[in-house]
């Protein structure tokens, strides 16, 4: 394994355990919410017909739940600095159930869209930043590869949800089966009692005795905190100032966090372009010919390779060789993605959009694997909370426009190959920025290192030379 990065926590995570739990717990939370709002496509068709509204209006309703998810992420971070990780993932569960069984009685668009799209989104949002942020505090050397098995529940629950959803609609309709929903999703009650707090007193780092400060053990003691280049040392003198209310429960400095604004950036424009793909796959086969199953099939084999790839990369992400420099690895993977949308309208019939899903199901597993873990990498686990939930109301914007501002796409050009295109560059962009702004971030931490080392060596110096002087005033006074 490769050695852990520099941490704030105050104790040493214990990397395994009831760690392992946690994760399990992580992985059922995170599958249920980033898998529940798209699986509930199943029933559109009946719920468009027993209301009499348009397919824009009944698709309205994934689109408000994936936002509301997305937007309640400050309300998440802060209940999660506050209460810890358990009670918030317990209570989202009980959100999301109560919102399925009062959505089974509704009677208008409206109530579905209050009712699975607000308080379930919301219901969502308090699964997802808890499941996340309580790995950091479990798991520091093994980090990349928890993360990774995490995450792995979306497609896993994603698999299993559809074939029961097709179950459930064609035995009970669309009311029985979200009031059958609503008991499935208590699961995450479950998950949430999992998320035991870390024992940090048991855990707590030993006040060592301050060294010596000469020679090599003024060296060693100057670059103590600084042998993991992976974590952003931007200087954080500014943290506590001026805040505000909301800088009491929420770490606002952090928009003056170098590394979180590269990521926060990068992020914004890639979300444009992450999910229309998968979204338009299947009727883009069906606009090229093929029928619906073989269509429906490509979205199979996409959500298989998805499920491997994951865990493989925080495997990989894991390694001594990619864990120092993990922000490129992200930066191949965002980019990877894009050079997949460009190419995929070259793909000649049934078997290139087959080769297409498999290498699309690649770069979508890697970016969802590692989406989390470079955030947590850059700010470090203490600020990770804060942090998730100022990303995610920030690209709430993106997430809820891109798949419409694709579809405008094939109405203005009645092809599906411009939307692949713009897509394509919505991923390869940021992923150019994400490679230089994180060469220049490295250098700067580099840097950065090197003064902390030179700063604190004139501190030794300068208090090996206060305390002979003092020495010499004591032995005069003796001699006097």
């Amino acid at each position: 394994m490769p050695p852990a990065a520099a941490t704030k926590l105050g104790y040493t995570p214990p990397d395994g355990g009831w760690g392992w739990a946690v994760v399990f717990g992580a992985f059922i939370s995170i599958g249920f919410s980033y898998a529940f709002p798209k699986s509930l496509t199943i029933y559109f068709k009946e719920i468009q017909e027993y209301f009499a509204v348009s397919y824009s209006q009944i698709a309205w309703v994934s689109s408000v739940m994936l936002a509301s998810m997305y937007a309640g992420g400050p309300v998440s971070s802060i209940l999660v600095n506050r209460y810890g990780s358990r009670p918030v993932v317990m209570v989202g569960g009980v959100m999301v159930c109560a919102a399925m069984v009062l959505a089974s009685f509704g009677t208008t668009i409206i109530h579905l869209y209050l009712c699975v799209g607000v308080i379930g989104g919301f219901g969502l949002a308090f699964n997802l930043q808890p499941a996340l942020t309580i790995i950091g505090t479990y798991f520091q050397v093994k980090r990349p590869m928890a993360n990774g098995l995490a995450m792995t529940g979306s497609p896993v629950v994603l698999c299993t949800l559809a074939p029961l959803n097709q179950f459930l609609f064609d035995t009970f309709g669309w009311r029985g089966s979200f009031l059958i929903l609503g008991s499935i999703v208590l699961n995450c009650c479950v998950a949430g009692s999992l998320m035991r707090p870390v024992n940090k007193a048991a855990l707590a780092k030993p006040k060592a005795e301050p060294p010596e400060c000469n020679g090599a053990a003024a060296e060693e003691a100057a670059g103590a905190d600084t042998s993991a280049p992976s974590t952003n040392l931007l200087t954080e003198e500014h943290q506590s100032e001026s805040q505000g209310c909301m800088g009491k429960f929420i770490d606002l400095s952090l928009f003056r966090h170098r590394g979180f604004l590269i990521y926060l950036t990068g992020n914004v424009v890639m979300f444009f372009g992450f999910f229309a793909p998968v979204v338009f796959l299947a009727p883009y086969a069906k606009h090229l010919g093929i029928d619906e199953y073989s269509a429906a099939f490509l979205l199979s084999i996409f959500a298989l390779v998805d499920m491997f790839i994951r865990p493989a990369t925080g495997l990989l992400g894991n390694t001594k060789l990619v864990r120092p420099r993990i922000q490129y690895f992200f930066s191949f993977a965002v980019s990877y993605n894009g050079v997949c949308h460009l190419l995929c309208p070259l793909a000649d019939g049934y078997a290139g959009l087959v080769v297409y899903a498999v290498f699309f199901g690649l770069a979508f597993g890697m970016v969802s694997a590692l989406l989390f873990e470079v955030l947590m990498d850059l700010v470090g686990a203490h600020r990770f909370s804060s942090a998730v939930g100022l990303v995610t109301i920030i690209e709430c914007g993106p997430v809820l426009l891109g798949p419409p501002i694709s579809g405008a796409l094939v109405d203005i050009f009645g092809d599906y190959k411009y939307m692949y295109y713009a897509c394509g560059v919505f991923m390869l962009v940021p992923g150019i920025f994400f490679f230089i702004m994180h060469y220049y971030n490295y250098k700067k931490l580099d840097e950065e290192h090197r003064q902390a080392m030179v700063v604190d060596m004139r501190t030794c110096e300068e208090a090996v030379e206060l305390k002979t002087s003092q020495d010499d005033i004591t032995v005069h006074e003796t001699e006097g």
